[in-house]
């Protein structure tokens, strides 16, 4: 955890501002990357019901002789699986994959907008809560007017929003409502799945830092508050994400890399994706 600063969550609860996530890593390679990850230093592993890797990050957790309170794990309910009885249901079984007797977040995958199952997934999640068997609770891929109708039910309210957000596509709206709700920003997709580190802007920072572009994203992420949990199964690129702390983006530097908004977003739209 050496260098590695924490957010505090609306509940008071903190977080590593930098994680180590599992996307699309199979199962057979989750428990070599997530125990490479554990070994240069990341204290936070997030995974998610749809990813099939969850064992495998169990398997790593229990293996790597970490005591489990410095540990911060978060893993995602699925679009099926929405719905009260099924939320619980859901969340049984990822503890389970886990090995873990708690979670420290967890999230609403998508909002599935067409189906409208979203809150009634949120009270589910608030029960959970309530037992005490996840710490935080969250949401991942919710637009302002998904956000504001969880914040509207009059109780919990999100600690976390996981979007898609880097250079390319950095929803300022969705991240202002997140600001107004105090709910934090976290960055899935954080280098924009290694497409803008070509850009000239970024190259150049990095050479007058001698970093990589990848560290300067990531670091232009970190400075703008936002949680970071970038993917790699590369042993030296897991731990050069991680060296990000010890330098800082001047502000003509972070406006560099803020003109490189173009919509470009990689993934599924929150409000089609159902």
């Amino acid at each position: 955890m050496a260098g590695i600063p924490n957010v505090t969550l609306n509940n008071g609860i903190t977080m590593p501002q930098i994680g180590f996530g599992v996307f699309q890593i199979p199962e057979a390679d989750t428990t070599a990357a997530v125990s490479t990850a554990l070994e240069a230093g990341y204290r936070s592993i997030d995974t998610a019901a749809a990813y099939g890797n969850e064992t495998g990050v169990g398997s790593a957790i229990k293996g790597s002789g970490i005591p489990r309170n410095e540990l911060f794990i978060t893993t995602k309910l699925w679009n099926s699986d929405q719905g009260y009885e099924e939320t619980l249901q859901a969340f049984d079984a990822s503890l389970a994959r886990l090995g873990l007797d708690q979670l420290d977040l967890y999230l609403i995958h998508w909002p599935t907008p067409k189906h409208g199952r979203y809150l009634d997934t949120w009270r589910a999640m608030e029960r959970l809560i309530e037992e005490g068997r996840v710490r935080a609770i969250g949401v991942s891929n919710f637009l302002p007017e998904h956000l504001r109708a969880v914040a509207g039910l009059g109780g919990t309210v999100p600690a976390v929003n996981q979007i898609e957000v880097h250079p390319a596509l950095q929803q300022r709206d969705a991240q202002a409502v997140n600001t107004e709700l105090g709910v934090v920003t976290e960055a899935w997709s954080p280098l924009a799945q290694a497409g803008v580190l070509s850009e000239r802007s970024v190259t150049d920072i990095a050479t007058a830092h001698d970093r990589t572009p990848a560290q300067v994203v990531l670091r232009w992420h970190v400075q703008q508050g936002r949680v970071v949990i970038p993917k790699s199964v590369t042993p030296a690129r897991i731990e050069e994400n991680l060296r990000i702390f010890d330098f800082e983006l001047t502000g003509d530097e972070m406006a560099a890399i803020d003109a490189l908004e173009s919509d470009g977003r990689t993934g599924p739209h929150p409000d089609h994706f159902n």
